[in-house]
């Protein structure tokens, strides 16, 4: 038996020793309490009031994390100085882009009032069995509050008035006035904020325009902007996200087999990304990522945060140089287009320079694929591990191996190859 069950035994003992006029008074004093708090809360509820957009959005942008190189001085990238959103109606908005929001983000938006009660002890549940708040149960409507209306603070009174705002938005706004913000808001990668400019700069076109595909993939971003990105390392992630939403529009009604079928198989092309003010690109969308995946997006999107890494800013900038260079040598003399660096410190383990490629902004390349963090074959790099083996084993650098065709069985057993 486990500390805490037998400490639930005790106290089911203690309970069951009461006599009746005990347990009268613990009921009454538990009514009279649960008025009390009840009383309260409502009073509290009632003083809220919808902060403004506006307000809101003024300071997510002054609020901005900026990234440093190890000096912190010289901006690598702040991550809202090209920030685009471009607001347009609801009328505007592709109707698969609404509905795959829905059946990925809240399949049940069209029938809760703001909150669900359900999802949100479901998340607690799994929060204190976990200890951890990886679990929100947050619904669409909660969504809009969260990144429209509330200051980011980390205290209970937040989550709370952010259910209270929730309902109340909901008798204030139509469904289709909610969604519409949400679509407006959201992050779908890199600076672009709404659907409109995630279908101009994904695929070049407006939002009431995007195929069933593409707007699966519109859908599948904002959990994860930078992870997900089509311009980053995890595009077969994006893929399974795609998926997975094309399987949630087909499980809710959104879309009939036929149409789902012709989504998946639709091969979908994204335009190059665009060059923006950045540096060491590779670099920073590594350490965003990073961020995102301990601190969460919206502490990185609001949280004010300077960044200061490792990197060694004079020694990137002549490492792009080498790479630049001598890639296209490469390309020219043995047809090997791409190229990388990356050092690290070897006494401290930081990464003091890191280049994906021989440029970032080269669709023709998929320069924005960081090939440092790609899993390849090790090459010659994995030779000092076979000459350390060898030396353990008795070798030394006078021992001549024979460098021979050699077949080995996969029959052979590890006694075999001792």
């Amino acid at each position: 038996m486990n500390t805490i069950t037998r400490k639930w035994h005790q106290l089911v003992r203690w309970v069951r020793s009461w006599d009746p006029d005990t347990v009268k008074k613990v009921l009454a004093l538990s009514f009279a309490g649960g008025l009390f708090i009840t009383g309260a809360f409502v009073l509290w509820a009632a003083t809220l009031s919808m902060p403004s957009r506006e307000s809101v959005e003024t300071r997510r942008i002054e609020q901005s994390t900026k990234i440093y190189d190890r000096t912190g001085e010289i901006l690598l990238y702040d991550l809202h100085q090209d920030v685009k959103r471009t607001i347009v109606p609801y009328d505007a908005i592709s109707r698969d882009i609404k509905n795959a929001t829905v059946a990925i983000e809240d399949a049940n938006f069209y029938h809760h009032k703001g909150i669900e009660p359900l999802a949100i002890l479901r998340a607690i549940i799994k929060n204190l069995m976990s200890l951890e708040f990886a679990q929100g149960g947050s619904t669409i409507t909660q969504q809009v509050v969260k990144t429209s209306l509330l200051e980011r603070e980390k205290k209970t009174s937040r989550k709370l008035k952010e259910w209270v705002l929730a309902i109340r938005l909901e008798r204030e706004l139509t469904k289709d006035e909610i969604l519409e913000i949400y679509l407006n808001e959201a992050p779908y990668g890199g600076t672009y904020y709404g659907v409109e400019e995630a279908a101009q700069a994904y695929f070049g076109k407006p939002a009431h325009a995007v195929t069933l595909a593409e707007a699966a993939y519109i859908a599948a971003l904002p959990q994860a902007p930078t992870f997900y990105s089509p311009y980053g390392n995890h595009r077969d992630r994006l893929e399974a996200r795609k998926n997975m939403v094309l399987d949630k529009m087909l499980e809710h009604g959104f879309i009939t087999e036929e149409e789902f079928a012709g989504a998946s198989a639709e091969e979908v092309d994204f335009l190059p990304q665009k060059e923006t003010g950045i540096k060491a690109p590779h670099f920073v969308f590594y350490v965003v990522e990073e961020l995102e995946e301990h601190y969460g997006k919206r502490m990185i999107d609001e949280g004010g945060l300077k960044v200061v890494t490792t990197l060694d800013w004079p020694l990137q900038a002549k490492a792009e140089e080498i790479v630049e260079r001598h890639a296209k040598e490469n390309a020219t003399k043995f047809n090997a287009e791409n190229a990388s660096i990356v050092a690290v410190d070897p006494k401290s383990g930081e990464i003091r320079v890191m280049v994906g490629s021989r440029d970032y902004f080269d669709e023709e390349i998929d320069g924005a694929y960081n090939i440092a963090l790609a899993s390849r074959q090790p090459g010659s790099a994995f030779k000092p591990f076979v000459y350390a083996a060898a030396i353990l084993k008795g070798y030394t650098t006078e021992t001549v191996v024979f460098d021979v065709p050699t077949q080995f069985s996969t029959a052979c057993s590890p006694e075999d190859l001792t």
